[in-house]
């Protein structure tokens, strides 16, 4: 009546929404990804922190190359939204089991916001548990190990040694002068099948086939194939697809490498002639301490936690052993491969658990004795020697055995996961979207 205009109706109170703690969200969710962790691991621990720090109605997005986190205060309030791009990618394990105790300290109380971002400066400040000269030779001790395990000798357990150095040495150069990882890899890859052209010429066939296999075994790509089917099993398509593209173009990489290292060899009429070790008839001391050795190097070069390195190189040798005395019963390459991953998939899992930590260290490095290097070599020689179709047979073989390994270590820890009594983080196994029935649809 007095003319004047009504006051607006008040808004609902909102909650509000603490910026500190949506940027140590991304900064944890990045720094796991770039250490190597499956999306499905990062999802639940950025999801974790963001129930301990009570952002209101917290949604997660992560996927191979980015990061998102979205809090919505309620009421007419916007929502606040930050993101963050994963541009490079070090596998660094250490890294991931300090994040994880990071985030179960989080989740129970026991770490402040701001105690939790000065934790997680000092843990991307750290320095690894092993000095840069070792992760350097970790390389070449992973393909000196791996000549022995295929049956070569001292000899060309030196020679792949120094053929992977320096194959190493030039990758890391042209890295420098900003060459793509594709090439870094081609060039890497050539030296070993360089020095293997060079035994074969010296009429040793059978040790340049020895010789290969190591030096291209530390270049295969095992951590980044375990990630792809887990990412694929747990529903992350999109991260699975992008995985898996990693994984093509790595192997695409190396066997361009030997493809022209061999094709070039042919052409000097260089007898260059497939030859495939063949897996012990019984396992020996000899092959069963190499395969523990290829397993140690290769946890080494991942930077896994110094009380990993035990487990890691048990697994090596466990598998291998497994594996052969599958072969002995005549049961086929591909299924001996895979149900020594999944026994090795489910005792690193429990170990895991047991310790409160993520399981990809016990797991990567103790499948690096039955990556198919001699296969990858093999399919190559065919291919420039005349017989195209039994080359890419050898190659599908390659991709079998690989994606057996992946799929197995991972059952194994789906196995585990059923019988468990809790939940993961703030997910939780009942909540796990890919365990709910869609029948394909």
């Amino acid at each position: 009546m007095d003319g004047s205009p009504p006051e607006p109706p008040e808004d609902e109170p909102s909650e509000v929404v603490n910026a500190r703690a949506i940027d140590l969200v991304l900064r944890v969710g990045e720094l796991l990804l770039a250490s190597g962790e499956s999306t499905e691991r990062v999802n639940e621990a950025m999801l974790g922190l963001g129930v301990a720090y009570e952002l209101p109605r917290c949604e997660v997005q992560v996927t191979f190359t980015s990061l998102l986190v979205s809090a919505h205060p309620g009421g007419c309030a916007l929502p606040v939204t930050g993101t963050r791009a994963i541009r490079r990618r070090t596998p660094a394990y250490w890294r991931l089991t300090k994040l994880h105790e990071l985030v179960q300290d989080a989740s129970i109380g026991m770490l402040e916001l701001e105690d939790a971002h000065t934790r997680l400066a000092e843990i991307k400040r750290g320095r690894g548990p092993y000095p840069p000269w070792l992760l350097v030779v970790s390389f070449g001790l992973i393909s000196a190990s791996a000549s022995l395990l295929v049956g070569g000798g001292p000899l060309v357990a030196i020679t792949a040694f120094v053929a992977t150095m320096l194959g190493d040495r030039a990758a890391a150069a042209l890295a420098r002068r900003g060459i793509a990882e594709f090439f870094q890899l081609l060039v890497a890859s050539s030296f070993g099948a360089t020095a293997a052209v060079l035994v074969v010429a010296m009429g040793n066939p059978a040790q340049g086939s020895t010789l290969v296999t190591g030096s291209i075994l530390a270049l295969l790509p095992g951590r980044p194939l375990v990630a792809s089917i887990q990412d694929g099993i747990t529903g992350d398509l999109v991260s699975a697809g992008a995985r898996v593209l990693e994984v093509f173009f790595i192997i695409a990489a190396i066997v361009a490498g030997l493809g022209v290292v061999v094709y070039i060899a042919v052409k000097l009429d260089v007898k260059v002639v497939p030859h495939l070790p063949s897996a012990p008839a019984l396992f020996e001391p000899v092959p069963v301490l190499a395969a523990a050795a290829v397993s140690l190097a290769f946890a080494v070069s991942l930077v896994v936690p110094k009380n990993v390195l035990v487990a890691a190189a048990a697994g090596g040798a466990l598998i291998w052993i497994m594996y052969t005395l599958l072969l002995n019963w005549n049961v086929t390459p591909v299924l001996a491969s895979a149900i020594s991953a999944i026994t090795i998939g489910v005792l690193a899992s429990m170990l895991a658990r047991r310790r409160n930590a993520p399981m990809l260290p016990y797991i990567v490095p103790a499948i690096a004795p039955l990556l198919p290097g001699t296969l990858l070599y093999r399919g190559m020689v065919e291919l420039n020697t005349g017989n195209p179709q039994v080359g890419v047979l050898s190659l599908i073989g390659a991709l079998s055995v690989a994606l057996a390994l992946a799929a197995g270590v991972n059952l194994g820890g789906e196995l585990v996961r059923a019988f468990q009594r809790v939940g993961l983080s703030a997910s939780g196994r009942w909540a796990r979207p890919a365990a709910r029935r869609t029948r394909g649809y």
